[in-house]
């Protein structure tokens, strides 16, 4: 049976994600830093810096109204992933050596899974809005 299963990380995002409202977005983006520094320093949870960044600056865009696009339900799993990912006494504390980011890394990954078209949508529209500014 393995350490942490895909129906733990779904058990832990749903949970999370159940609870954000919307005023914990602002919290959320002002721990940024924080999350992104330390899934920078982990193994398990380096190959999805990218996807990261572009998950804070989708819920960044969402909550200053420039992108809309996208169901509240992508917006609270994203916060919920990433606010599981900051708690360092979760399912498997982060202090536990080779197995500590293990389950971050698993609710991350699904969350990715879920709003991946979100993503990619946004990504395009992220894209668009820039090529729109420079030729403006």
């Amino acid at each position: 049976m393995p350490l942490f299963s895909e129906k733990d990380a779904e058990k832990q995002l749903k949970s999370g994600s159940d609870k954000v409202h919307p005023d914990d977005l602002e919290n959320l983006l002002e721990r940024q830093s924080a999350i992104e520094a330390k899934v920078k320093k982990s193994g398990k949870l380096k190959r999805f810096g990218g996807d990261v960044r572009l998950m804070f600056s989708m819920v960044r865009d969402y909550l200053k109204g420039n992108y809309r696009s996208v169901p509240w339900k992508s917006i609270a799993a994203i916060a919920g992933a990433l606010l599981y990912v900051l708690n360092p006494l979760d399912v498997i504390p982060d202090f536990i050596l080779a197995f500590g980011f293990l389950d971050d890394a698993g609710v991350v990954a699904l969350c990715l899974k879920m709003v991946e078209s979100d993503l990619h949508r946004y990504a395009a529209w992220q894209e668009l809005t820039q090529e729109h500014q420079r030729d403006t």
